[in-house]
């Protein structure tokens, strides 16, 4: 089978935080912006979401092998990278 790639109407978003929730039927991928430097006294902070995706539970299986290929492949290539809270 050949696969054509058509990205004409692709459109690319910028996010540094990402939340996820499910149901039986669905995933659904939460997408938005932190843009807060400095954390107020009040620790509150707010997230700017910009976008959605909803997929299957086939789709999002078949997503979380693509990325942890994808991460596995980067830090062969340039090292760990560890998330909040973790130490190198």
């Amino acid at each position: 089978m050949k696969l054509n790639w058509d990205d004409s109407k692709m459109q690319t978003t910028y996010t540094n935080v990402v939340n996820a929730s499910s149901t039986r039927e669905e995933v659904s991928i939460f997408f938005g912006t932190n843009q807060t430097w400095n954390v107020p006294q009040d620790n509150e902070v707010t997230i700017q979401l910009s976008d959605r995706m909803v997929l299957n539970p086939f789709a999002a299986k078949r997503l979380l092998v693509l990325l942890n290929k994808i991460i596995s492949e980067y830090e062969e290539r340039f090292g760990r990278l560890p998330l909040d809270g973790e130490t190198k």
